[in-house]
């Protein structure tokens, strides 16, 4: 909750209109005065007359200053800004019901249409919340049908009351799964156009184009009009009179017609003033392949937090800084706004790095293997344009079939698995991350670490349904066959070699990959003579792909006299087309260097008339719909092909399944678990915790229908007694140690006492067991039925929000790290999958004889915690340990909740760019 008075810095955000553009929202301040009254000048009469109901020409002062001074609690305002100019303002105020407040907005005329209103109003609902607000009103007039358009389309069941001419509304705030649905659907759509506008733009400017062979100013102005580019080309250098053939232009400003893409290669000190001038010139995207940023220190990280403030505050995306470019393979658009010398070939497999040196990485594999791409986007530091950006627009361009992404950082997890959980229910999702990713920040990159044990982003990534890959090289295998091949419809799989012995090794590496080996064929005889080996070859695969338990075919091969690797290769691939389904190869033992047999083998030709850029054939226009290239996926390594079918399989697997919903948890009340985490705020210093009471903890987990077996704490036997006689007999003793309470080895846990004497005999007994650790408090504790032990503890991570992570208690998880983790908002199916992760989990399940524990009290268990973590990172910690899950039920033994000021989650339920 923000203090009255007390600026929320936090609040300001970074937006994406509509119509692609962007602009700055933050809360309204006094200074403002001058410029609010700007905006109400350039408002039509009508436009005055739906906001306040009548007509003025000016606003007073009186009412400049109510406007424009307000507390940011009770009164608060937001305004939009392009450049220095108000572009929207939208308000709330609250009523005698401290619930509700009335919420107003005013949205420049040239910007109406563009999704202002919509912004403003998430933005007010999310601080209308924090401020414990539940519930907004609005008087509108009949003819504003806009602004009611606003409140009916944001996803709120809205109520509207008809009244001496106004229409009243009035709605919940609170998120619901439609407001939600809604929010991200125009998110999508926001970012989505952001990103197609510098990846199709009409026109480009290369500012600081050169003559000077070697530069990159020429070499980029050389790539983007020798690739074909189809809109048109400016060079911009003010110390040239001609480039590459045509004009040169000493400004962005004097350029005849207007520029939709500026590519920025100036030295650094030079780069604010040229985006102040494309600003000025209305440019609407900036490629800036300048370094010198956020790689060179603190210094340079300013300076490139500055260059994105100032490129967005004028409604400019930024690719870059320190970027390798961007290419557009579409043959509408032809776009070489890169370092590569040519327009790749045309494919479906969209590319995305980081780095410069891994774009270089992963543009020269996807060569080096034939592979054909629909674009690329080299975001170098990331400063602005990200891979959530880019899977929003790949997600509608149709020239996408597949998306690799390496990432070497994940600025913002929670969006991350939103976006591709969401995209890979359509297009293949590729993601190749460092084993350091999101523990270690590489050169340039600003974005938060994480806190949380390493394998939570690994399950995170699972749970987005991505093909997880470790390296480049892994990457592309995976690639070759998505871009390439039809998914596998099912898991199984036809093994075909010439060597009884690589078959079977192969046949053990598809079983072992978690596919089903359909049939073995490892007597194919390809030294019978070309012909006959080719038909046999061509009977054995086709006739086995034509069983419907067989979804893929592999096939690896040592090397048969007089037979070429690339006539196997086009029987297999043919084969594979006729059938429709997915077929692999490996040649194995080839020695002849001369030889390409690692990439696509017989892939397209290029079209004739353009050697760069590579034609689906007419006859395939079935494979080329769907965004296949033609060829066959061939692999130096029979393992490499293994393990990148073994993975496409799985991504089936998941695709196919059912991803479950987002429950709706009875007996659960948010708005009073919110007061009480209020008012434990107010003891918390700074960034310390706050440990709750047993009594805080049990109230704060009641509200979402948590209980906790009662215990009492005692500082003499008779104390014991009169505890054990309200909680009942018989109970358990207990040392309050967190570490020895779970001990029964060690004297740190006596169970099944039945009566005061027996009691009063532990007390003392368990006092002599824990003498030489140290002299510890005790409590008893009504026993709980038999089960299994399981722990459960979720954190607040400064990365990935909150983690859920559950495991076995004992030594499963202490010395064999035996977790499994979630990072929420989980559905159904997400937790059942989080319960049955562990290795030890099969001891739920009936292991080795005993009764099958109760998961499904586990599962309403861990739903319960997930949903409480995504509503309140106010909860830095809260642990359960043990939790002992019966046949029929389970009870929680112990729990620990911290709580701490929270820090701003990298996705809430509110739309802003992030850095």
């Amino acid at each position: 909750m923000v203090a009255d008075g007390h600026y929320p810095e936090y609040w300001e955000a970074d937006v994406v209109l509509r119509d692609g553009g962007t602009g700055h929202l933050r809360p309204i301040a006094p200074s403002d005065a001058d410029a609010v009254q700007a905006f109400h000048g350039r408002q039509s009469e009508n436009s005055i007359y739906l906001r306040f109901f009548t007509y003025k020409a000016t606003l007073s002062a009186k009412e400049l200053k109510r406007f424009t001074e307000v507390d940011h609690h009770d009164r608060v305002a937001f305004v939009i800004t392009r450049g220095e100019d108000i572009i929207g303002i939208g308000r709330y105020d609250r009523l005698d019901d401290p619930t509700e407040a009335e919420v107003a907005f005013n949205v420049s005329d040239a910007y109406q249409g563009r999704g202002v209103g919509s912004i403003l109003l998430e933005h007010l609902a999310a601080a209308a919340r924090e401020n414990g607000i539940r519930r907004f009103s609005a008087e509108v007039l009949p003819e504003n049908r806009k602004m009611i358009t606003v409140f009916a389309e944001a996803g709120y069941e809205v109520e509207r009351h008809f009244d001496d001419g106004v229409v009243e509304l009035r709605f919940d705030i609170d998120a619901t799964r439609k407001s939600r649905a809604v929010m991200e659907a125009r998110e999508h759509r926001a970012e989505a156009r952001s990103v197609a506008g510098l990846m199709s733009p009409a026109s480009v400017a290369v500012i600081g184009a050169s003559r000077r062979w070697g530069s990159v100013g020429h070499a980029l102005l050389e790539h983007i009009t020798d690739g074909g580019f189809a809109g048109t080309v400016y060079a911009v250098n003010p110390e040239a009179f001609e480039l590459g053939g045509g004009v040169s232009y000493a400004s962005v400003r004097e350029v005849p017609g207007p520029v939709d893409l500026a590519v920025i290669a100036v030295p650094k000190d030079q780069v604010d003033r040229v985006v102040d001038e494309c600003a000025a010139a209305g440019v609407r995207g900036l490629l800036v392949v300048t370094s010198g940023y956020a790689e060179d220190g603190a210094e340079g990280l300013a300076r490139q937090r500055a260059l994105v403030a100032r490129a967005r505050a004028q409604g400019m995306r930024v690719v870059g800084p320190a970027s390798l470019g961007i290419v557009n393979t579409d043959p509408e658009v032809r776009l070489n706004a890169s370092m590569a010398p040519a327009l790749p070939r045309r494919g479906g497999l969209a590319l995305f790095s980081q780095s410069a040196g891994l774009g270089v990485l992963l543009y020269s594999a996807a060569a080096r293997r034939g592979l054909g791409v629909s674009s690329i986007i080299s975001a170098g530091n990331r400063a602005d344009v990200s891979g959530n950006d880019a899977m929003q627009y790949w997600e509608d361009d149709g020239a996408t079939s597949a998306v690799a992404l390496y990432l070497e950082t994940i600025g913002n997890p929670r969006k991350f698995s939103r976006i591709a959980r969401r995209l890979a229910q359509t297009k293949p999702v590729i993601v190749a991350k460092s084993p350091v990713t999101g523990l270690q920040l590489p050169p340039g990159h600003a974005v938060r670490t994480t806190q949380a044990p390493p394998a939570a982003l690994d399950a995170m990534l699972r749970q987005s349904g991505v093909i997880r890959v470790e390296t480049t090289e892994q990457l592309m295998d995976v690639a070759s066959i998505v871009a390439s091949q039809p998914l596998p419809a099912g898991p199984g799989i036809a093994v075909f070699s010439n060597s009884a012995a690589l078959g079977k090794v192969l046949a053990d590496a598809v079983a072992a990959q978690g596919m089903a080996v359909a049939a073995v064929v490892a007597d194919l005889d390809l030294d019978a003579g070309q012909s006959a080996a080719l038909l046999a070859l061509e009977a054995a695969v086709a006739g086995a792909l034509a069983r419907e338990d067989v979804h893929a075919a592999i096939v690896t091969t040592l090397p048969a006299l007089g037979l070429p690797a690339e006539t196997i290769a086009a029987v297999l691939q043919a084969c594979g087309e006729a059938a429709g389904k997915p077929v692999v190869a490996s040649f194995a033992g080839v020695l002849d260097p001369q030889q390409q047999l690692d990439g696509l083998v017989g892939a397209s030709p290029a079209d004739p008339a353009d050697p760069a850029v590579a034609a689906f054939p007419a006859a395939d226009e079935a494979r080329a719909g769907a965004g296949l290239q033609r060829g066959l996926p061939a692999f130096a390594s029979p393992g490499a092909a293994v393990a990148a079918l073994g993975a496409v399989v799985a991504y089936t697997r998941w695709r196919a399944r059912d991803h479950g919903e987002f429950a709706e948890l009875p007996g659960t009340d948010d708005d009073a678990a919110a007061e009480q985490l209020e008012g434990i705020l107010g003891r918390v210093s700074g960034v310390g915790l706050t440990r709750l009471s047993a009594e805080e903890s049990a109230a704060l987990l009641g509200h979402y229908g948590i209980a906790v077996l009662p215990s009492a704490s005692f500082d003499s036997a008779d104390e014991a007694v009169k505890a054990a006689d309200r909680l009942g007999w018989p109970v358990a003793l207990k040392t309050t140690d967190e570490h020895l309470r779970h001990r029964l080895d060690l004297g740190g846990v006596r169970l099944g006492i039945e009566d005061a004497e027996a009691l009063r005999a532990n007390i003392v007994s368990m006092e002599k067991a824990l003498a030489p650790f140290g002299s510890f408090g005790m409590e008893v504790q009504p026993m709980a039925p038999s089960g299994q032990a399981c722990t459960l503890r979720a954190i607040e991570d400064p990365l990935l929000g909150p983690v859920l992570s559950f495991g076995l208690a004992g030594d499963a998880v202490n010395v064999l790290d035996d977790w499994a983790h979630g990072v929420p908002p989980l559905t159904t199916v997400d937790v059942a999958d989080l319960v049955r992760a562990p290795r030890a989990s099969r001891r739920l399940f009936g292991y080795q004889g005993l009764p099958p524990a109760d998961t499904a009290a586990v599962e309403d268990l861990l739903a319960r915690v997930a949903l409480l973590k995504d509503n309140h990172p106010e909860i830095a910690l809260l642990e359960f340990n043990p939790v002992l899950v019966a046949t029929s039920g389970l009870a929680i033994l112990s729990a620990t909740i911290d709580v701490g000021n929270p820090r701003q989650r990298t996705d809430s339920a509110r739309r802003a760019m992030r850095d």
